[in-house]
């Protein structure tokens, strides 16, 4: 089952790598499983209540993905989480933590995604902007006027979401999560955990092999030992 998800998943793969020039990145270490105070805090700093999240919510594998909606290797990306998504839709869920790495476009586009997700159109917003990308993000170009429009065309209120852009909420979860991007050491985006676990090395193919490899761990978890260890 696995190896024909790799096959199907090849297709994306090849269709974006070619853009990604991204570096390895420098992150904390981390188990899938620590008990420690410190393990329990660094898992804490991965995921909030406000983190924006893609598929089923209680699903048992979680990525957690620190995402700059101005960085294109993130847009490169995307097609192949959400391909993930769609091939695991009750396995696995997307974690979204904002890390505005693009100086003031990043931030822009990050409260516009905030105030998005309070609206309920996270998702659709998120595609649009990336999508558009470089209508509003081409060779650091900042146009803020692009941002809201192509949002708004993707079901933002505009009007009540330039009351929010600036409001003391939206910016304590963006001070929250810059806190989070220095707590877990994030020097690159997008920077992925996989249930807890950095994703290294770091690549298309790895972050497939790493989310089949959960799936699998918890699909052998939830069916149990085989009949013949059973007591």
């Amino acid at each position: 089952m696995f190896k024909k998800t790799s096959f199907m998943l090849a297709g994306t793969l090849m269709l974006t790598a070619a853009i990604v020039m991204v570096s390895k990145p420098a992150l904390l270490g981390m188990q899938a499983e620590a008990a420690s105070e410190n393990g329990a805090q660094a898992e804490s700093s991965l995921v909030r209540s406000h983190s924006p999240i893609l598929g089923q919510a209680d699903a048992p594998v979680t990525i957690v993905e620190f995402f700059d909606p101005a960085c294109e290797a993130c847009r490169a990306f995307y097609p192949l989480t959400k391909r993930i998504l769609e091939t695991y839709p009750e396995k696995v869920r997307l974690i979204v933590r904002y890390t505005p790495f693009h100086g003031d476009v990043s931030d822009k586009a990050i409260r516009v995604l905030e105030v998005a997700r309070r609206q309920g159109v996270f998702e659709p917003v998120l595609e649009a902007l990336l999508a558009r990308q470089e209508q509003w993000a081409s060779h650091g170009s900042f146009d803020e006027s692009a941002i809201l429009e192509i949002a708004s065309e993707a079901g933002l209120d505009r009007a009540a979401a330039e009351e929010q852009l600036t409001s003391a909420d939206v910016q304590a979860v963006i001070d929250q999560d810059m806190a989070d991007v220095r707590a877990n050491q994030i020097r690159k985006t997008p920077t992925f955990f996989i249930n807890g676990e950095p994703l290294d090395p770091f690549g298309m193919q790895a972050l497939i092999d790493a989310v089949e490899r959960h799936v699998q761990a918890t699909s052998e978890a939830e069916d149990g030992p085989p009949v013949a260890n059973r007591p």
